[in-house]
């Protein structure tokens, strides 16, 4: 399964750039947060496949305007063709705001899933916007990662974890793609494509 994976800023290739055909190789987008209503309802519109979102810290618009055509996976696990996609949208709290929680709240959203999680034994995908805890995040409370994340990939041991939120142009360097144990983590800022494959569900 190829997979596209979108966060926090246009993709210029797939959206201004865009020519017939080019979303074509994606068997499933994954949008990560923070992008424009419009970006993915094109996205929808052009590639022939569905698009998962979950929502980023600045998303508070899509409680009342979600983006047409696209599935929202947020605090859910959605399986699609056999693979199991668990998604936690939202960021570290900083200030008031929709989705935005304290390490504590976000424990209690995954505590919430035990159900599915027992039901669908785990997940293969975890889709966030927050990076994990000390995994591509920093230190300020606006760009902190989560630690439950951290244990949730240990527990689980999903194939493949793709968040947003920290963006390129901060001037550090972070890498795109990294491991985590058996886990490969994936910043998705602006695009990643990646492929899933089904000896890699643990």
């Amino acid at each position: 399964m190829r997979i596209l994976a979108v966060a926090d800023e246009e993709s210029r290739y797939y959206y201004d750039y865009y020519t017939p055909g080019k979303l074509d190789e994606f068997d499933l987008i994954l949008a990560c947060g923070d992008l424009h209503k419009s970006y993915l309802e094109f996205l929808v519109t052009m590639a022939h496949c569905p698009v998962l979102y979950v929502p980023g810290n600045h998303d508070e618009r899509f409680e009342t305007e979600p983006p047409e055509g696209c599935t929202c996976i947020d605090g859910q696990i959605y399986v699609y063709k056999g693979v199991r996609i668990l998604g936690l949208g939202g960021s570290y709290r900083y200030r008031e705001g929709t989705y935005m929680y304290t390490e504590g709240q976000m424990r209690w959203r995954i505590r919430r899933l035990w159900l599915q999680l027992v039901r669908h034994r785990g997940f293969d995908i975890l889709v966030t916007h927050a990076p994990a805890r000390h995994l591509n995040d920093l230190d300020n409370l606006t760009h902190r990662g989560f630690q439950c994340f951290n244990e949730l990939m240990d527990r689980y041991r999903p194939a493949f974890f793709v968040h947003g939120h920290i963006h390129k142009n901060y001037g550090i360097k972070i890498p795109q793609k990294q491991m985590r144990g058996s886990t490969t983590v994936i910043n998705a800022f602006e695009a990643c494509a990646f492929d899933f494959e089904a000896a890699e569900k643990p």
